[in-house]
């Protein structure tokens, strides 16, 4: 344990980030004493909470045989004394109480594992990696691009992967290691797990073709919307909810008659005259859009925050912090160190609290 946690300690100075290894490497001593448990039957076990107990999944995302894992499977629990999954004949059925405790505590596990190999590869390919990001569409499409352009400029060696999905979908991604960012503005509940720092504010506009009576009006009231079928967000996704306390507020009911995940959907449907659209005003573009009349619509709504998400405890790479500033140039690596070091989310509002941050 000596060695390791020198070693760790000589190559990284993210404070937070070594005390957290240090800590783990702690955990790992005290819980495999006296056991020959191997990195592999943990790797093995939390795949397969992963892909909900189906052990022919997870051997087909890990390249081996299902047999092989339930055997390892098996021997662990043999060793551990307890059961971690539940059965009936060969299927499991369920996680229990002492496995979820074992599958929580190997995942913080090999998640630090991931942080020890990303120490390493920090100081021998400081530019080259991979960068993988979950966010929804809106993101993608309309806030992202000229940073990821800028990004992969600067880092050619660095592969970037982006996986778009609802909030719940975001954030089980980061959860388990397989985005290193989270970008997201609703369901911010789903991401207590994560460190998450606010990037910009944003607001919504009405979107109406050039016949719509709305269209000749310079300044509208939620009155005026609600006489009006609307296409809009699906709930949960980008905002949504803001639409919603508007309307509850004034004491109106929305006429909602459809609603898509993506934008570029909302607009086909407006353009087909189903309804008058509501989206993020980013997402509405005057070249492209020039067929439809955008309206002014945040005197009606609340902003919206997007933040940007890491699991805590997460060794960033150079090239991490570099994106992380070109999203949100506020966000210094000082900053994000500082933001890191803090015991949960509430503090982090605190320490943006008086902030004032951009707008889109």
């Amino acid at each position: 344990y000596f060695c390791i946690s020198m070693r760790l300690s000589l190559l990284t100075d993210q404070h937070s980030v070594r005390a957290s290894l240090n800590e783990c490497v702690l955990t790992f001593v005290r819980f495999t004493r006296g056991y020959t448990m191997k990195l592999q039957q943990l790797r093995y076990i939390v795949e397969v909470q992963n892909n909900n107990l189906n052990v022919s999944a997870t051997a087909e995302s890990l390249f081996t045989s299902q047999p092989g894992i339930s055997k390892q499977v098996r021997m662990l629990e043999d060793e551990l004394g307890v059961q971690i999954f539940g059965r009936s004949g060969k299927h499991l059925t369920h996680v229990t109480p002492a496995g979820n405790e074992v599958i929580n505590i190997a995942r913080e596990i090999l998640n630090k594992v991931e942080s020890i190999k990303a120490v390493a590869r920090e100081h021998n390919l400081p530019d080259q990696g991979k960068l993988n990001i979950a966010t929804t569409h809106t993101q993608a499409r309309y806030a992202l691009p000229d940073v990821i352009k800028g990004f992969m400029n600067k880092y050619p060696k660095v592969s970037l992967h982006m996986h778009q999905g609802t909030p719940s979908q975001i954030s089980d991604l980061a959860a388990k290691g397989e985005a290193d960012f989270a970008i997201a503005t609703e369901s911010l509940h789903l991401y207590n797990d994560l460190v998450m720092l606010p990037c910009y504010h944003w607001n919504r506009s009405v979107i109406v073709n050039k016949d719509h009576p709305l269209a000749k009006k310079t300044s509208i009231t939620i009155e005026d919307v609600a006489q009006f079928p609307l296409v809009t967000y699906v709930f949960g996704f980008t905002g949504r909810s803001e639409l919603d306390h508007a309307f509850e507020k004034a004491g109106l009911t929305p006429k909602i008659v459809f609603t898509a995940t993506d934008a570029d959907v909302i607009k086909t449907y407006v353009r087909l005259g189903v309804g008058i659209g509501v989206i993020a005003s980013m997402a509405v573009s005057e070249e492209l859009d020039a067929d439809l009349v955008k309206i002014d619509a945040s005197h009606m709504f609340e902003y919206s925050t997007t933040k940007i998400g890491f699991r805590k405890g997460s060794f960033l790479r150079s090239y991490m912090f570099d994106f992380i500033e070109r999203f949100a140039p506020h966000l210094t690596k000082d900053k994000v160190e500082k933001a890191m070091m803090l015991k949960n989310n509430d503090e982090v509002e605190r320490m943006f609290k008086g902030h004032t941050l951009p707008v889109k």
